[in-house]
């Protein structure tokens, strides 16, 4: 088989979308496939371009506004190749409509995975553009897909909800596992406790909120706990967080990743009750995760997200929403539930906070189980091949396609 991913972003740009398909693409690699990645070049495409190695990256040269992603270079660069099949991951913008083309002028099939965007909170944010996106071209790459990929059950519905009739793979993200005996040896001290945040800062993420509950529990954390968030900004929500701190008298820190972790996770204002790191990859991603007490994703809106797939790798105790699309989370106890809003959120908090050492390390092991049995990749990037070879016609529909 010769399938290759089209994609807009091939950098840390696309945000946790970049390490799903990075990671996918190596273990498929792995399995024999002659894979490609198609994408467009942006600030970060050059310095990322190893991640995919060995995996062929082409990147190409969009045009105008970044937010619709317009490349003719891309278009002919899909159909001078040699691809049975093509993976569309992420919607919205220009490279559907090239593999849409595609396509039409090749008749092959191809499939695409929405990575949530379909879900009711990210069709509900900047709805204008994605009417516009829809009626030039996103409804017909969605309509004439061979299937459609879906992170969750929960996924899937909001794919039928949205109209789509087509055959719907539901195939989770997967996580690379550190081995425990090394994380234990690893384990970074510090003189705080760790409340961990990392990962794209967008509105969807519910940071504003999860800030306004830190403020209400500061009076039981101040001594032992500092909230430390991790990420790239993105739209200038990060200054409207660090706004909000300032409103809510707030005192927060400003530093690197690697500043933060050479001072063995102490900021640089005493008094800090927040601190900001900014984008943190690689090794600066492993020791944040591995000087972390616990994790929170407050998020209004996700696909599958891989941040909390890397948390219980880590072995950390883990505060999310149901919209996380992890519900084996709650059933196995390796999450504590929250809600969106401030009040859920302080609710949480104070559940993480009272708990007892054994029940937070209980917590912990079963995230850890949980992504050991359900979410390695290579039982994801297997899944994938029986999809794409069923696509191709080279066997019996798969299990986990539903019509």
């Amino acid at each position: 088989m010769n399938p290759s991913f089209v994609t807009s972003s091939i950098s840390r740009d696309a945000g946790g979308l970049y390490f799903a398909m990075t990671n996918l693409a190596k273990n498929l690699h792995q399995a024999d496939l002659q894979l490609e990645i198609y994408g467009l070049r942006d600030k970060h495409s050059t310095e990322d371009a190893q991640a995919w190695h060995p995996v062929p990256c082409h990147g190409l040269v969009a045009k105008g506004p970044s937010s619709l992603g317009y490349s003719p270079q891309l278009t002919k660069a899909l159909l001078g190749g040699h691809h049975d099949l093509l993976h569309s991951h992420g919607i919205w913008q220009w490279p559907s409509a090239a593999v849409h083309s595609w396509h039409r002028k090749t008749r092959k099939p191809y499939l695409i995975s929405p990575h949530g965007m379909l879900d009711p909170w990210a069709l509900a944010n900047s709805r204008w553009k994605k009417w516009i996106a829809a009626t030039w071209y996103e409804k017909r790459h969605l309509r004439d897909a061979a299937c459609i990929h879906a992170l969750s059950q929960s996924e899937a519905d909001s794919i039928r909800a949205y109209g789509l009739k087509n055959p719907i793979c539901i195939i989770p993200n997967g996580v690379d596992l550190i081995d425990t005996e090394t994380l234990k040896a690893e384990k970074l001290k510090s003189e705080k406790k760790t409340l961990l945040f990392l990962g794209r800062i967008h509105p969807k993420k519910g940071l504003l909120n999860a800030i306004k509950a830190w403020k209400q529990v500061l009076r039981s954390t101040l001594d032992e706990w500092q909230f430390v968030i991790a990420g790239w900004d993105q739209g200038g929500h990060e200054a409207e967080i660090k706004q909000l701190c300032r409103d809510l008298n707030l005192v927060y820190d400003e530093t690197t990743a690697a500043t933060f972790l050479s001072a063995n996770c102490k900021p640089q204002t005493a008094n800090s009750q927040i601190v900001f790191v900014g984008p943190a990859f690689g090794q600066e991603k492993d020791a944040l995760l591995k000087s972390a007490s616990a994790f929170i994703l407050p998020s209004f809106s996700e696909g599958l997200p891989m941040s909390i797939l890397e948390a219980w790798s880590y072995r950390l105790p883990v505060l999310m929403t149901d919209h996380c699309n992890l519900p084996e989370g709650f059933t196995n106890n390796a999450a504590i539930r929250i809600d969106t809003d401030t009040e859920s959120i302080v609710k949480g908090l104070h559940q993480l906070l009272q708990s007892e050492i054994y029940d937070l390390e209980s917590i912990s092991q079963n995230g850890r189980k949980l992504v050991e049995h359900q979410f390695s990749w290579s039982q994801v990037s297997s899944q994938m091949k029986e999809v794409y070879e069923w696509l191709l016609g080279g066997g019996t529909k798969p299990d986990c396609v539903h019509f």
